[in-house]
């Protein structure tokens, strides 16, 4: 009995897999005949997938399988999006990366959080937790959005990379509230710079230490003997990143974006695949990032819980206003227009104000809360839903347009 109910769930599973696979194919075909960022559409099917709809697919968010999906997605997808920049293009834009990814984080938390306090009417301490909760941005989500919609290469790998380094920021921050808010610590400004610092250097050492070692072993003159194996040793690098950082407590997905740029920009550290080989392994990485966001995204819409949103989605819509049109705006304009040395137009700030959605690094934290029992978890994640609802359909469906007004599209 044991072997035939474990038989039972492996083919749930696979019927699940092979659903989402077929479904999102279409979705993705959809989705480039109408113009729009994929992952909005897979958002949506995902809904319409869901137990609360037509009840196809029912993986919980608490399920290894989803942790699975969860943690290698996102890695991938950040890894894909790391590749895909440039170190000439980042040394003229890094201190605004770097300033919006942590002071830009406590700013946007601190703006909503005012504003969660009064419209909610909930504690200060609460509102401060669903403000860090909901503060980042999600790379899974903007990666995917800008290798659709070419955008002017020194605003999207900003809004990129910006994005990647700001989910350790947001998660010290959360947790850091969490404490105080539970009464388990005192708040330490220093510990948590430190704690920040550490999270950030370790997550780079890593990143750099495998990206160049990957590299030795597919591009190197004399020791690349595995580079016909070249989309086998990105998969392994992108595990061993992660986990290789999350062993030393710091930020595993820093690890595994700044793995993506050492190898992406191999070139510039004398490493050079053949023509053949390099073709293969960009074509394996685009197809395993485009299978990742798929998944990640048609489950992330099967698990939006609208009992949960509706007890709070009135006053929720409200705060994520103030969230997408006040503190996000403001944050990037405190941030980014000091910055004399990247000389950022009042039409790129204006991009950038705009395209920073919520996903599932925001639901991670959540869902955490949740399974902790932390101080009202049950109303930040219905806030955090209406969050990444509002943001990935709203402001991901209009990224092409806006940028087409604003004149930063690439055509080319």
């Amino acid at each position: 009995m044991e072997t035939s109910a474990s038989i039972e769930i492996a083919r749930h599973i696979l019927l699940s897999c092979g659903l989402i696979l077929a479904v999102g194919t279409l979705a993705a075909f959809v989705a480039q005949k109408i113009r729009i960022p994929d992952v909005a559409v897979f958002l949506v099917v995902g809904i319409a997938l869901g137990p609360q709809a037509l009840g196809l697919i029912d993986i919980k968010a608490d399920s290894a399988l989803n942790e699975i999906i969860l943690l290698f997605g996102a890695s991938y997808i950040l890894f894909d999006g790391g590749a895909a920049l440039r170190l000439q293009v980042l040394k003229q834009v890094w201190i605004t990366i770097v300033v919006i990814a942590t002071i830009g984080v406590l700013i946007t938390a601190g703006i909503t959080g005012i504003a969660a306090h009064f419209i909610l009417g909930i504690p200060l301490g609460v509102a401060a937790l669903l403000a860090a909760t909901i503060a980042s941005t999600d790379p899974a989500t903007l990666v995917p959005i800008f290798r659709q919609v070419r955008i002017r290469d020194r605003v999207a790998q900003t809004v990129m990379s910006e994005s990647a380094f700001n989910d350790a920021m947001a998660a010290i921050l959360t947790f850091t509230v969490l404490a105080v808010a539970i009464g388990g610590e005192k708040f330490s400004l220093t510990d948590s710079i430190v704690d920040l610092l550490k999270q950030s250097v370790i997550g780079i050492v890593a990143g750099i230490a495998l990206g160049y070692f990957a590299a030795l072993l597919i591009a190197h003159e004399k020791w690349a003997f595995l580079a016909e194996y070249a989309p086998v040793v990105t998969l392994a690098a992108v595990i061993a990143a992660y986990f290789a950082a999350d062993g030393l407590q710091a930020s595993g997905f820093m690890a595994v974006f700044v793995f993506g740029i050492m190898l992406g920009n191999k070139e510039t550290f004398g490493f050079k695949m053949e023509a053949g080989e390099a073709q293969k392994l960009d074509e394996f990485v685009s197809t395993t990032a485009f299978i990742m966001r798929l998944f990640i995204f048609i489950l992330l819409g099967t698990q939006v819980d609208f009992v949960l949103i509706g007890q709070h989605w009135l006053k929720g819509i409200a705060v994520v206003a103030v969230l997408m049109l006040v503190a996000r705006p403001a944050t990037v304009f405190l941030c980014a227009l000091p910055d004399r040395r990247a000389r950022w137009s009042s039409r790129e700030m204006l991009f950038m104000c705009w395209t920073r959605e919520t996903g599932v690094i925001p639901a991670a934290l959540a869902g955490l809360l949740l399974g902790m029992k932390a101080p009202g978890a049950p109303m930040i994640a219905s806030v955090t839903f209406i969050a990444i609802l509002m943001t990935i359909l709203i402001q991901a469906t209009t990224t092409e347009w806006l940028a087409r007004k604003l004149g930063l599209l690439e055509t080319d």
